[in-house]
């Protein structure tokens, strides 16, 4: 009769060890933690002193259009491309990355939270009086003309989810994609960091000039009548 094989304690412990690491089931990878609400207030609320920025959203993006379509012997490396925005460099900016699906303004759920964040600090006193852009930005990986495209679609996402999901007035919130126009770092246009986006304080939200009709007096239209 044959006696069972024996093995020995190290070998059970690596089958053993085997079939565990195979039971556990694969987790989907979490974004990075969202940011603080004050944080964000803190970076977006220094607006005094600073000029008002109303852009022309439609000649923006047909500019960005434009230039990205661009393919002379003489047109700059990307790192030297002159910014397409100029106006945005000194207003106060909060720069996040936010996780897409990719080549899609897909956000995945891990940052579901963060834009929640960024709402939450449009409502706070020091923001309330002000008016943002969404800016988006991408590497320059990939194709310049789809870049720029994909970057305003990611941005018109976020404004979307501000406006339709957390209430934030639609007069408080424009979008812009920049693409590979005007880099987050301009120093490494391929770096993962060029893909963030910007919320950017750009000005003071109108004042309503219009004041209310007045109610005519009790009687009025029927004094006017008699006079007829």
């Amino acid at each position: 009769m044959m006696r069972p094989a024996k093995h020995s304690p190290r070998c059970i412990g690596l089958v053993v060890t085997a079939v565990a690491i195979l039971a556990v089931p694969l987790l989907p990878s979490r974004g990075q933690a969202a940011p603080a609400r004050d944080d964000i207030v803190n970076a977006l609320k220094n607006f005094e002193g600073a000029a008002d920025f109303q852009p022309d959203i439609a000649a923006l993006k047909q500019k960005i259009s434009d230039r990205s379509k661009m393919r002379g012997k003489n047109e700059p490396e990307p790192s030297k491309r002159p910014l397409i925005v100029p106006e945005l460099k000194g207003l106060p900016t909060f720069t996040v990355s936010i996780d897409f699906d990719s080549d899609t303004p897909v956000v995945r759920p891990s940052s579901y939270e963060t834009v929640g964040r960024i709402a939450d600090a449009m409502v706070q006193a020091n923001l309330l009086p002000y008016s943002f852009l969404v800016v988006g930005h991408t590497s320059s990986d990939g194709r310049r003309e789809a870049n720029a495209m994909l970057s305003q679609r990611r941005a018109d996402a976020i404004r979307d989810s501000l406006v339709n999901t957390f209430k934030i007035s639609s007069k408080r919130v424009q979008s812009l994609g920049l693409g590979e126009e005007q880099f987050v770092d301009r120093a490494r246009p391929t770096s993962p960091s060029n893909l963030q986006i910007q919320i950017v304080t750009v000005g003071k939200v109108p004042e309503q000039s219009e004041q209310p009709a007045k109610k005519a007096a009790p009687g009025a239209a029927k004094k006017k009548a008699k006079k007829r």
